[in-house]
């Protein structure tokens, strides 16, 4: 019931100008960050919309992933304020090919901390050996794993890992000194990298990677080596996109931005709409600061 540690990439569902979900651009996404040699891929997170789409899309993109993946882990994205919702999905990515499954605490509904630990029990018995990875991001969510919560919650099997996405810094130590050893701890914010991984994190889900995934990729093994400094050298020059890639909530930035590069349309569902011109000036720009320190990354 392992996952990798590295980069994992968290994909987004390109659309086309209807509204359908575009399956040949999505492939072109999977293929660009691939070919870098990243660690796995993510489908179905908040990058990818999933909160949008319909079982049937789901099914597509899934398949898809698990069709273009060349042997890396596909972990798909199965949280919702649903434990019995959740658990469907996660069985059902385990029947299509996945090798473990994202799992956001429940939003909305605002569970108690002993509701959060036995949503992800009632997961892992649902899909029994199936992997899981607990995602914790209270500024979406409305309520973060507490650190005793957590605890708990790595006493179940098939919790994996977990995704931070809290944004400070120092919870990545606090929860890397307690954490049992087989157990990974991944960084959710790309700016958080460096930091993360000098406090105990083993890998990152990154949105920047979407559009340079060599360098992201050279950044994030550089950290988890223990390569500070390369590390750091790195980050400052994926921050003006980085930045760039959040002036608007995720991915309507991201998808200006593949569409800049030519890899897929800029389109969003509501309640999403495109980025603003001011968001596509400032991605361009550093599009062209990136591609002027690319070649630096090895």
């Amino acid at each position: 019931m392992n996952l990798p540690s590295g980069l994992h990439v968290a994909l987004p569902t390109p659309f086309t100008a209807d509204g359908e979900v575009d399956l040949p651009a999505f492939r072109n996404v999977v293929r660009h960050v691939r070919s870098a040699g990243v660690d796995a891929l993510v489908v179905l997170g908040t990058t990818g919309e999933a909160a949008t789409l319909d079982d049937e899309e789901r099914d597509r993109l899934i398949v898809a992933c698990c069709e273009e993946a060349d042997g890396r882990p596909v972990i798909v994205g199965c949280g919702t304020p649903s434990t019995r919702r959740s658990a469907a999905f996660v069985r059902r990515a385990r029947e299509l090919g996945a090798q473990g499954a994202l799992v956001v605490t429940p939003y909305y509904n605002k569970p108690t901390q002993d509701g959060l630990v036995a949503h992800y029990r009632a997961l892992a018995t649902a899909a029994p050996g199936f992997p899981l990875v607990a995602y914790n991001v209270p500024s979406r969510t409305g309520i973060s794993i507490s650190l005793s919560a957590l605890q708990r919650i790595w006493q179940i099997d098939e919790v994996v890992a977990l995704k931070e996405s809290t944004g400070d810094s120092g919870r990545f130590r606090d929860i890397a000194q307690s954490m049992p050893q087989r157990k990974v701890l991944l960084c959710g914010d790309d700016h958080l990298t460096v930091a993360a991984a000098a406090a105990g994190a083993r890998g990152l889900v990154s949105v920047v990677a979407n559009v340079v995934p060599d360098l992201t990729l050279a950044m994030t093994r550089a950290a988890c080596s223990g390569d500070g400094g390369r590390a750091q050298g790195l980050l400052h020059r994926l921050m003006p996109l980085a930045h760039a890639l959040f002036l608007e909530s995720n991915p309507i930035p991201l998808k200006a931005a593949l569409e800049l590069i030519g890899l897929a349309g800029a389109h969003v569902r509501l309640p999403l709409t495109p980025a603003q011109p001011a968001t596509v000036a400032a991605l361009r720009d550093a599009l062209l600061r990136v591609d002027q320190t690319a070649g630096k990354a090895t």
